[in-house]
């Protein structure tokens, strides 16, 4: 038998390897999750900058600039810009 398939054999055969191998998988899709959210925001933050700087320099109209920045919400969000 073959060293790896020797580990392989008995790690699989503790019961707690289970809980450890679930945590472990836990722990990354939170880190992965809160990696999202961290993107997802500083894109938003990037494009509201961008878009007032075209206001600023007059290349996008005001009102424009807010429907912009109110597409792809939902109902129930428009009032939090």
């Amino acid at each position: 038998m073959s060293t790896l398939a020797y580990l392989l054999d008995h790690l699989f055969r503790m019961p707690n390897t289970i809980f450890v191998i679930g945590g472990l998988i836990a722990i990354i899709a939170i880190v992965f999750g809160a990696a999202t959210k961290i993107i997802v925001g500083r894109s938003r933050e990037q494009t509201k900058r961008e878009i007032a700087a075209y206001v600023a320099e007059g290349s996008i109209d005001p009102d424009k600039a807010v429907a912009m920045l109110n597409a792809g919400k939902g109902a129930s969000c428009k009032d939090e810009a």
